[in-house]
């Protein structure tokens, strides 16, 4: 029986590839639009990050997100990412 294939993708603030499930990933839609997709399967360019706190730091200083993304990420989505990464490490 053949594997099945895991899809990889890459943090944009560690540059490790890891499994797709276990990254959080940012979309920006056709208006301009910047929210955080928990599904993985909203229309749009995304960028992916790790849902620990290190990471999101290290993006947010040097806007690695924004990079990506090519558009300024506003705060609120940073606040989001932030609660969603306190609620897993509860877990």
């Amino acid at each position: 029986m053949k594997k099945k294939k895991i899809p990889l993708r890459k943090c944009v603030a560690c540059n490790e590839n890891k499994p797709k499930k276990e990254l959080i990933r940012i979309v920006k839609n056709n208006e301009n639009f910047v929210d955080v997709d928990l599904t993985g399967k909203k229309n749009g360019r995304g960028a992916y990050i790790c849902s620990n706190k290190e990471c999101l730091d290290k993006a947010m200083k040097s806007k690695r997100l924004s990079r990506a993304l090519e558009i300024e990420i506003p705060e609120e989505v940073y606040d989001k990412l932030s609660n969603i990464m306190d609620s897993k490490e509860e877990l």
